[in-house]
């Protein structure tokens, strides 16, 4: 059931991209950055995918998806910033950002300070609620997008490039995968399944 439909959401994500371009990629790395549970490790590897066929630029794609996550953390920070802790509790669990990773997001900040914004981008699951930290620790806007900036480019690159030289090697891999879009939401159900048990998990810990 998950499989079919990650399958779906990976063949939905490729239709926006196809149809969008680098517009697509902002719009879904933004929605993706605004705490919306839509996997940035599936929407870079299949831009990365379609730089091996030459109808993007990994650079390019790189900054529509840098792009995309500072326009949906805007929104997480500002929530952070006038609703605080307790609204962002509230409301989170539904999507899926249990109460251990906000404490762990609010050690993180109080322990490296506002580097940890850039560090957080580079990372997993976490860089989708950083934000609100920040928002609640009013952190200066103009270094809070930069951080972001900086850091989502990089990660977005490496996701694009792993995209890009799975294209390349497509020969060989669809021994494996008979079309590109398995390889992509094969990536997107591993991230998925290890997201969802790990809330689930952090949830009883709490609890």
């Amino acid at each position: 059931m998950l499989e079919k439909l990650l399958a779906a959401v990976a063949t939905w994500i490729m239709g926006v991209i196809s149809t969008m371009g680098y517009g697509g990629i902002v719009l879904l790395m933004a929605i993706e950055s605004a705490c919306i549970p839509l996997p940035s490790e599936i929407i870079m590897p299949f831009a990365g995918f379609l730089v091996s066929k030459g109808e993007m630029t990994l650079w390019g794609i790189a900054l529509a998806g840098a792009i995309g996550c500072v326009l949906g953390s805007i929104p997480a920070y500002y929530l952070g910033m006038y609703g605080g802790r307790p609204l962002v509790e509230k409301y989170g669990k539904y999507v899926l950002i249990s109460k251990r990773d906000l404490d762990m997001a609010d050690r993180w900040f109080a322990n490296h300070g506002e580097i940890i914004i850039f560090i957080a981008r580079l990372l997993p699951a976490v860089r989708t609620f950083i934000a609100f930290p920040a928002g609640v620790a009013r952190m200066n806007m103009t270094r809070f997008v930069a951080y972001t900036f900086v850091g989502s480019l990089i990660w977005c690159w490496v996701l694009g490039y792993i995209g890009m030289k799975a294209g390349q090697h497509w020969e060989d891999l669809k021994v494996y995968f008979h079309e590109s879009h398995y390889v992509i939401a094969a990536l997107g159900v591993i991230f998925v399944v290890w997201y969802v048990r790990r809330h689930f998990k952090n949830e009883h810990e709490v609890s």
